[in-house]
């Protein structure tokens, strides 16, 4: 680079870092203004701003949903084993780009959250077992996945209730077996979905 080309070489990259700064702020005040509706919000069937959040009062709940399957280790998870607990339940694939951008926020949330009353699971709607492993141990996800891609057994099953109407999907089912809340598409603000689990975890004291 030469003495008259590095000034507008500097100038491009200052404004680059401006309009990078601005963007991060931009998403920064969307989760926070996001966060506040829901609070302000809450039980009223909130829909996020963006369209992507939507919750149920629990008056407003369609009927329990019944559904199950493997894991790739083989073991059988169902909702009946589930029963009492708030499941948080993540529909996605290993080459969904906003699957693997939401990975970290989830694996945060069941880290802090999954227990005795509330569980984590993922459900793979299009990859084999291997490949499901290998994007569990990338993103270190202790939580298990049901694998969906055969028969598409747990995609049917809330097909009559609140459909995975997208991917990444994540749903929150209550203590009941509704859905509480879905969020489609890629989760804009962790801290909605973390307020969302704890209200309907409250909702059974």
């Amino acid at each position: 680079m030469n003495a008259r080309t590095r000034p507008a070489f500097a100038a491009r990259a200052a404004a680059i870092a401006a309009v990078a700064a601005l963007a991060l702020a931009g998403c920064t005040a969307q989760a926070d203004t996001l966060s506040k509706d829901y609070r302000d919000n809450a039980g009223k069937n909130y829909v996020s701003s963006d369209g992507s959040t939507q919750t149920f009062a629990p008056d407003d709940r369609k009927a329990a949903v019944e559904y199950g399957g493997e894991t790739p280790e083989g073991d059988t998870i169902t909702s009946t084993s589930l029963k009492g607990k708030v499941v948080v339940m993540n529909f996605w694939y290993a080459s969904c780009g906003p699957c693997r951008i939401e990975a970290p926020d989830l694996k945060d949330l069941s880290d802090e959250l999954a227990g005795d009353d509330v569980s984590f699971l993922g459900v793979n709607v299009r990859d084999d077992g291997a490949t499901a492993q290998t994007f569990e141990k990338k993103y270190d996800l202790a939580y298990p996945t049901l694998l969906d891609a055969g028969d598409n057994e747990v995609q049917l099953a809330f097909a009559g209730a609140v459909s995975a109407n997208a991917v990444p999907t994540t749903l929150v089912i209550d203590q009941e077996g509704r859905v509480a809340a879905r969020f489609s598409g890629r989760i804009q603000s962790p801290d909605v979905l973390k307020q969302v689990i704890e209200d309907t975890l409250a909702e059974a004291k």
